[in-house]
């Protein structure tokens, strides 16, 4: 079965997972008109100062207290600690493709998203079979826990959406959890 979706709506996707910028408001601005559901979290984001919507990145994905509600790390949702067997196997499900997790944990969610996005870019033999392991092995069984926990916990319009869209690919994360 191959991923839902396509590849720019996992790159939106992913992208939205990364810590907000001075240039963060812009680019969703320059994307709603693509993706009508960013709408609503535009007029929400537009009067908040910038900190604030980077507390709320730090409380959901970071460092919430007295715990982070969604780490979007597969480690944290299968074993209950960062960087664990499951970025381990990220990493080889990486090198077997020629790529290289640089600059964040293998099996942070917005780098499997990239991943999803990179295969489903592709249209060569065997792509179907990787996109399946992506989906079976690294994404499914924790990505609808993640996404329901983001709909449940974030204050914010456009994480509840991610959250949202996420569900919608994955399910509400009770067959895996």
């Amino acid at each position: 079965m191959p991923i839902p979706g396509d590849a720019a709506e996992w790159r939106l996707l992913g992208g939205l997972l990364a810590a907000p910028g001075e240039d963060s408001l812009a680019a969703l601005r320059e994307l709603a008109p693509s993706h009508p559901w960013l709408e609503g979290p535009l007029e929400e984001l537009a009067p908040l100062p910038l900190d604030q919507w980077q507390a709320e990145h730090t409380r959901l994905f970071i460092a919430g207290h007295p715990k982070t509600p969604c780490p979007p790390f597969a480690s944290a949702y299968l074993e209950g600690r960062m960087d664990g067997e499951a970025a381990d196997r990220a990493r080889e499900f990486y090198r077997l493709l020629g790529l290289a997790a640089d600059g964040a944990p293998a099996d942070y969610l917005g780098t499997l998203l990239e991943c999803a996005a990179w295969l489903r870019g592709r249209s060569c033999p065997g792509s179907g079979a990787l996109e399946d392991r992506l989906l079976g092995e690294f994404l499914a069984p924790w990505a609808g826990r993640f996404a329901a926990d983001l709909q449940a916990h974030a204050q914010l319009a456009l994480y509840r959406e991610v959250g949202a869209r996420l569900a919608a690919r994955f399910g509400d994360g009770r067959a895996h959890g």
